[in-house]
């Protein structure tokens, strides 16, 4: 925690922004340095991400590969593609079948809601996070952008563990 609170305001902004890719929310958790503990460096997390914008919460989701997509995922988000592919490792036991699935659901639900599929991978196999994807792309956009707002700020703070790990 000691590390974090005496990084410089450029280091320490590039830090969060990987965790969580809101530049708002990045700057804003910066500035409520010092972080006494990982619970406080979560609490004032949550306290940032609680004045998000529909703005700011498509730009963190823009950050983010598409579930099952490690291609992309090496491609795209190389600063993050460490933490996001063992977030993401079940994938790499699903079926053919199961990854098409999601492929065609991510889709489905990309041109319903217009971001990706948010969700919190980490501890669920790519069946559950199928499920989760058929179960809310029958969401209106409020509901459903809520709920991926709440995924993201459960990402956040898995990264925000590892960063101070």
């Amino acid at each position: 925690m000691d590390e974090l609170n005496n990084w410089d305001s450029i280091k320490i902004v590039e830090e969060l922004f990987k965790c969580c890719g809101s530049t708002k929310w990045a700057k804003g958790l910066s500035e409520k340095r010092p972080f006494t503990s990982l619970q406080d460096l979560f609490d004032k997390s949550d306290e940032v991400w609680s004045t998000s914008t529909k703005e700011d919460g498509l730009e963190a989701f823009s950050h983010h590969p598409k579930i099952g997509n490690l291609k992309n995922l090496e491609e795209k988000f190389n600063s993050t593609k460490a933490w996001a592919g063992n977030e993401q490792a079940a994938v790499n036991q699903a079926t053919q079948e199961t990854l098409i699935a999601l492929a065609k659901g991510n889709e489905t639900y990309e041109s319903k809601f217009g971001y990706i599929f948010i969700v919190c991978a980490t501890g669920k196999s790519a069946e559950e996070m199928l499920s989760l994807l058929n179960e809310r792309i029958d969401n209106d956009f409020e509901t459903e952008f809520t709920i991926a707002m709440g995924e993201q700020n459960k990402i956040t703070k898995i990264r925000l563990e590892k960063l101070v790990g």
